[in-house]
């Protein structure tokens, strides 16, 4: 029998979002033969008191070059956080990474940056995000 893959992924999100983060970590932790790795900057993390704009962009291109996916909520919201556009480049113009962004649940308004960079655009739905990771990862 095969050993499954373990893909590292970086999670983009917004911890004043963080329930929609949670519930993104449940779908992986919770869909069968699906083993995961989270390289997201963590919330208690002390780089959130970063000195300056340069330390986090840093702190999150350092996590990055070790992810096979970077997986993205495309929530209106994103069009608003500081780092959306700067966590985007870093993916693929730093790194090449491919990009899945993640539609919220029932929402009518999306953010088009995320949407335009992703590689895939994907339904708030674990077996669509988790068949997205496995059919991009590098």
């Amino acid at each position: 029998m095969s050993q499954l893959k373990t893909y590292n992924l970086f999670i983009s999100h917004s911890w004043a979002y963080g329930d929609a983060y949670e519930k993104l970590v449940s779908f992986f932790d919770e869909h069968q033969n699906f083993k995961w790795v989270d390289y997201s900057v963590p919330k208690d993390s002390p780089i959130h008191n970063a000195p300056n704009d340069k330390a986090l962009y840093e702190a999150i291109k350092n996590q990055m070059p070790f992810v096979n996916c970077v997986v993205m909520m495309a929530g209106v919201y994103s069009t608003y956080s500081t780092w959306i556009n700067k966590e985007i480049e870093i993916a693929k113009e730093v790194y090449s990474k491919p990009l899945i962004a993640v539609e919220p649940w029932a929402s009518e308004k999306t953010s088009k940056i995320v949407k335009d960079n992703a590689d895939e655009i994907v339904k708030w739905q674990s077996a669509s995000i988790v068949s997205a990771i496995r059919k991009h990862s590098i």
